[in-house]
């Protein structure tokens, strides 16, 4: 049970810790009180609380930004409410939030951008393909890697799929003026893979084997799969481009 709450359903593990959190935080301030006579101050407590979700988190196996989020939530809402922020504030905040994260819920993916390097040396790697390949991006967040692709092969036939939907209103809009690209409001699990010559992602460690799978059953021989950072698990890469940024990125490659 643990290792599906792990891999496909991370929020109600962070949801789990926070609330663990702060049922031990709020025992221990009872036993404080009544014992020590001893008081923490709202931030103390808040403070202890995240650090107590975060630490959790990390024993109940969640990714590190799911650590920072722990640890963040509820001084955050201290630190918004202390500065008295009118109460329709709070709602457009979450609905901004829920926009722009929808998809991290089902499909575990939350939002990575690729960056003008990544897209660089991706462009590069691929001109020796046919110029009117077919390209999609599983995810393709604001469309930025589109939107190099399309500069760089107008001929090819370049598509992008993405279902946070103010990221995807996003993607839609800027990849508008480029006949040759398309981005459609569609879960990457079900864009089915065999017309393309190249798919791309730029995911997380949680979906990566699901992928596989998927890949292996769906893309044509010699097709490419390509992903930023994240590794198929026991499968090594056949090809891997380290791009040498500051967050270690690497393009790894796949041929089927």
């Amino acid at each position: 049970m643990l290792e599906l709450l792990r891999s496909r359903y991370p929020a109600v593990l962070a949801l789990l810790a926070q609330l663990l959190a702060v049922l031990v935080i709020a025992l221990l301030l009872f036993a404080s009180v009544r014992l020590a006579g001893w008081r923490p101050t709202l931030w103390q407590a808040a403070l202890a609380q995240g650090v107590l979700a975060a630490g959790l988190g990390r024993w109940l196996g969640l990714r590190s930004w799911w650590l920072a989020l722990n640890l963040a939530f509820v001084p955050g809402l201290l630190a918004l409410q202390s500065r008295q922020w009118p109460a329709w504030w709070f709602f457009a905040a979450f609905l901004l939030l829920l926009l722009i994260n929808w998809n991290s819920f089902r499909e575990r993916v939350p939002l990575y951008l690729s960056g003008a390097r990544t897209r660089q040396r991706l462009s590069e790697r691929l001109a020796g393909l046919s110029a009117d390949f077919r390209f999609v991006d599983l995810g393709c967040g604001l469309g930025g890697t589109l939107v190099q692709l399309a500069r760089d092969y107008p001929q090819a036939r370049l598509s992008g799929v993405e279902t946070a939907p103010l990221v995807f209103l996003l993607a839609w809009l800027r990849c508008l003026p480029y006949s040759n690209c398309r981005v459609r409001y569609r879960s990457l699990w079900a864009e089915p893979l065999g017309d393309y010559d190249v798919v791309y992602c730029f995911l997380s460690p949680a979906p990566m084997a699901e992928l596989w799978v998927k890949a292996r059953r769906e893309m044509r021989p010699g097709a490419l799969l390509v992903s930023n950072s994240f590794e198929i698990p026991d499968v090594p890469a056949g090809e891997i481009i380290e791009l040498n940024d500051w967050r270690d990125s690497r393009l790894l490659f796949w041929q089927l």
